[in-house]
């Protein structure tokens, strides 16, 4: 029986109460893309939160690397050109669109910001075309 389901409905569970507590504690919306510019473009007294953000992520995923390693064992099928030119077009996405996936699309979706659905549609829709294109031009398997 695949467990698929249960670690989405976990991870989902886990990333809500997260994005939640975020608001509650800091009064902050948990968009990565905002977060981490405000590391690159700092402004005083506004940093620090940041930094212990940023490194969280990365700890959370060591600790899991070391700890559960089949849950990182994915496969990329695509060249790493693609990769590298996928994550530069996603940041400037998301400066143009003034926030990332998960500050619209997790964050802004479920306070039912209009400018957040608005933005979810648009980069979900751009997505999906954008695989459809690289599949259809065998870019991408």
């Amino acid at each position: 029986m695949s467990t698929e389901w249960m670690m989405s409905l976990v991870g989902g569970t886990m990333i809500g109460i997260a994005v939640s507590l975020m608001l509650l504690w800091n009064g902050r919306v948990t968009g990565v893309s905002s977060i981490v510019y405000g590391v690159l473009v700092p402004h005083k007294g506004d940093i620090a939160w940041r930094w212990y953000f940023i490194v969280g992520l990365l700890l959370g995923g060591l600790s899991l690397k070391i700890t559960a390693p089949q849950f990182l064992a994915i496969e990329v099928q695509t060249s790493t050109w693609i990769g590298a030119l996928a994550g530069t077009l996603v940041g400037f996405g998301a400066m143009l669109g003034g926030g990332c996936t998960s500050g619209h699309g997790v964050c802004g979706v479920s306070r039912v910001s209009p400018r957040s659905i608005v933005a979810t549609i648009v980069f979900m829709s751009a997505g999906m075309a954008a695989v459809a294109f690289l599949r259809k031009t065998g870019l991408m398997i």
